[in-house]
């Protein structure tokens, strides 16, 4: 088991010390091109409001897991704001809640505001879903790895993939570069399992693991014996899985199972099995609902409220 661990290294991580894996610089580069898109000549809002000592309460009001706390760090910093949080990395959020203070010149606030907003419900919505899909594989016995994939947001992967692993599961390979992953067009373009499976050991070498994407047991075996670190089983249905997973295993057990093609929150634990290791779900990015936030101006010495009521 020793080489999918290595695989899911931060899986079980205190959300509060994943902010460690973000470098400064690509965080830094990240914000200043989400900034520069929303605004990339004049803020013409900013005449109306002033650049005036503010602040601001971030309200949660759906339920879900919090996430991006780095991320919006970094946006309101970029435009010399303070961020004040009231609730660490990863809680439960129960609406409505009151999640942090932001504080700065008015028109940085506001200049910050929906970049901010749109990355943290989308951070958190990803986190909310790879915490519901990990509490229905843990409610099975199952102890393997509930992962993502890389169907994520282009431009957006570093924030989903963080989110993942905020809400406990495993973020699978960021890029191309973190795993040689041997797929059907793969396949295809080499000419056979085989062969795909040896021009990947050779590219590989000794610090990069291979997974073949296989599409019956056979397949499975031949990619196995080619010398595949784990073999992806997709699309199969629950049954023709374990029956595979398992026969598998008892010719090949190094060889790692990832379970990966249809599989919904609804239907995850039906694939939770001995003979599995890893299940990836790419509705964890792709179709996680964002949560709702919003950032609300109030008045110094005044009490906050999620809602704005003007007289």
């Amino acid at each position: 088991m020793f080489e999918i661990q290595f695989l899911y290294l931060y899986v079980g991580m205190s959300p509060c010390g994943l902010a460690l894996l973000l470098p400064p610089a690509t965080l830094a580069t990240l914000v200043d091109g989400w900034l520069r898109e929303d605004c990339p000549s004049f803020n013409h809002a900013g005449l109306v409001t002033g650049a005036a000592p503010s602040q601001a309460a971030l309200w949660a009001k759906s339920p879900g897991i919090l996430a991006g706390r780095p991320f919006f760090d970094a946006i309101f910093a970029h435009v010399n704001c303070q961020v004040s949080w009231l609730f660490p990395e990863g809680s439960k959020l129960v609406p409505v809640a009151k999640v942090a203070e932001v504080r700065g010149p008015a028109n940085c606030l506001l200049l910050g505001e929906r970049v901010a907003l749109n990355m943290l419900a989308r951070c958190s919505g990803v986190a909310s879903a790879a915490a519901a899909a990990v509490e229905a594989a843990r409610g099975t016995g199952w102890a393997g790895h509930v992962a993502g994939t890389r169907k994520t947001t282009p431009g957006f992967r570093l924030v989903e993939k963080y989110g993942l692993l905020v809400g406990g599961a495993a973020s699978h390979r960021y890029d191309l570069g973190g795993l040689v992953m041997v797929k059907d067009n793969h396949v295809m373009a080499a000419g056979g399992v085989e062969k795909a499976v040896r021009g990947a050991r050779q590219a590989a070498d000794f610090a990069l693991k291979v997974e073949v994407e296989c599409s019956s047991l056979q397949e499975a075996v031949e990619a196995a014996e080619a010398g595949a670190d784990l073999v992806l089983l997709d699309n199969f249905r629950p049954e023709e899985l374990h029956r595979t997973a398992a026969a598998l295993k008892a010719r090949f057990p190094g060889v790692g199972v990832e379970a990966s093609g249809g599989i919904t929150l609804g239907n995850l634990p039906q694939f939770c099995g001995p003979h599995i290791d890893v299940i990836s779900l790419g509705m964890l990015t792709q179709a996680a609902p964002a949560l709702d936030f919003s950032l609300k101006l109030f008045a110094e010495g005044a009490t906050p409220v999620p809602y704005t009521h003007r007289t």
